[in-house]
């Protein structure tokens, strides 16, 4: 399986120019492709292969006075570039004809340099780490690198990123074999909610620690000033920076609680239930910025790839199955309830039950049922759990914290 490992990079005056023009050319190249396609769609003509975007836009270009600049930087980071294209316009094709599951991905689009995020890729040929623990990066120099522990394996592409408050980010993609834990015999169901983050079938439950919420009297505070500052000046650019670290806070510790609580229930049981929320769809309803605040998809992700990691059994249930109606005593269906009615009694057996244990308990049976019918819809459910060849691709965000008991490793990554 593919895990990705960021580490923050600090580089001085002199790289941050040659990343700043790294990002500038990429975007450049991104854009001159993009239109050429775009253009011969518009006027009929096939598809333009990349081969000869390569030629006109990054070779040819090369020799002209007006994008002479792009031999200031590496070819790799150009060439990755198209690469990079043409994966999106893959994706594009793909979740058109329907070979792309998941949502429906949208046609390229142009790239700004007033994003808040610029990357460049880079392959093994242009960078490579050095013994005193720099990573050495094609035309732009040794980057110095906080090590907060070793990398399990070589790495083969490397990512530069600049955030939007200013911060420089070096992230690895490495393929590791899975970390199978001993087996356990419990096994949970989660309900997710807003009131409580989430509720386990054998009644624990997690507080919802509401980052943002807790960070909004500064953040209004921050805004406030920043819509003072005139536009275009320094002083607008430092309220900017300042308003752009604070909600980099925020989305720091809601990673953080999410790496920890997500950790702790994988280890804690072999098989792991969950119900297919529609965030999406809540994320349009009044409840937004809250549902958003408590972060469940990233959350939920990281369930399903350390599942695989560790060789867990990792199980969604349909959104469409009635846990809050079902009482997980007796299985008779009471109805549809409002959200206000946080218990209620069984019109059956009479059994009284908290709303979010007994929808918990109903998931972690429907889980078991849909495991035991062998229709788990994750790639590492039932008994193949860890043990498949199946690559799960790298996590967005950063891989986990090292295995209790273990400490961080700093310093140039060993294999």
């Amino acid at each position: 399986m593919q895990l990705r490992y960021n580490y923050r990079a600090y580089p001085d005056a002199s790289q941050r120019r040659a990343l700043a023009s790294a990002f500038g050319c990429a975007r450049v190249v991104w854009n001159d492709c993009l239109r050429d396609r775009k253009v011969a769609q518009a006027a009929g003509l096939p598809y333009v292969k990349s081969a000869e975007l390569s030629r006109l836009r990054i070779t040819q270009a090369k020799r002209t006075v007006e994008r002479a600049w792009l031999a200031d930087v590496s070819a790799v980071v150009l060439q990755q570039s198209l690469r990079d294209l043409d994966t999106a316009y893959k994706n594009f094709f793909d979740s058109l004809k329907g070979k792309r599951q998941g949502r429906k991905v949208g046609p390229p689009r142009y790239k700004s340099k007033k994003d808040a995020r610029q990357s460049i890729r880079l392959n093994g040929s242009a960078f490579s780490l050095k013994g005193n623990g720099t990573v050495y990066v094609a035309k732009v120099g040794n980057l110095k690198v906080k090590w907060s522990r070793r990398l399990p394996a070589a790495p083969t592409p490397v990512t530069v990123t600049k955030d939007s408050c200013g911060r420089y980010f070096l992230s690895f993609v490495v393929d590791t074999e899975p970390d199978i834990l001993p087996e356990v015999e419990a096994e949970s169901g989660i309900d997710l909610g807003l009131s409580a983050f989430a509720v386990l079938s054998d009644g624990r439950k997690i507080d919802s620690p509401r980052f943002l919420r807790r960070a909004e009297k500064k953040l209004k505070r921050l805004q406030r000033e920043l819509s003072r500052k005139a536009k275009g000046s320094r002083n607008r650019a430092k309220a900017r920076i300042k308003v752009a670290r604070q909600h980099a806070r925020v989305a720091n510790r809601r990673r953080d609680f999410h790496h920890k609580a997500s950790t702790q229930i994988i280890r804690d049981n072999q098989a792991v239930y969950m119900e297919d929320l529609a965030v999406s769809g809540l994320g349009r309803t009044r409840l937004a910025k809250s549902v958003h605040d408590a972060g469940w998809s990233a959350f939920v992700g990281m369930l399903q790839y350390k599942a695989t990691k560790h060789g867990r059994t990792f199980t969604k249930v349909d959104r469409a199955f009635p846990s809050s109606q079902v009482c997980s005593a007796c299985g008779f269906r009471d109805g549809p309830m409002p959200l206000h009615v946080r218990e209620w009694t069984c019109g059956e057996c009479h059994a009284v039950h908290d709303r979010d244990h007994n929808a918990a308990r109903n998931v972690l049976f429907e889980g078991r049922r849909i495991v035991a019918a062998g229709r788990a819809e994750t790639l590492n459910a039932s008994w193949s759990a860890g043990k498949t060849g199946t690559k799960v691709p790298a996590q967005r965000g950063e891989a986990g914290s090292p295995r209790k008991g273990r400490t961080a490793q700093a310093g140039i990554p060993g294999l």
